[in-house]
């Protein structure tokens, strides 16, 4: 029962690895060129870089309305 689930167990390995083999890769220095790319033309919309007006806030502090 061993040898027919250890063989099995490999062709699993086997297979799994047949099927990365043929998967097309992106060389790492091209997806950093991409991702910079990406975050230099969309920081003009990321509120950690640009900050937000006082008015669009959600975070800002909630004004109290008092009567004398």
């Amino acid at each position: 029962v061993s040898t027919s689930s250890s063989v099995a167990a490999i062709k699993k390995v086997v297979q799994q690895l047949r099927l990365e083999a043929g998967l097309n890769r992106m060389k790492v220095f091209q997806a950093a060129a991409d991702f910079k790319q990406f975050c230099l033309q969309n920081a003009q919309h990321d509120p950690l870089l640009t900050g937000t007006s006082p008015n669009t806030n959600p975070f800002r502090p909630q004004k109290f309305c008092s009567f004398l």
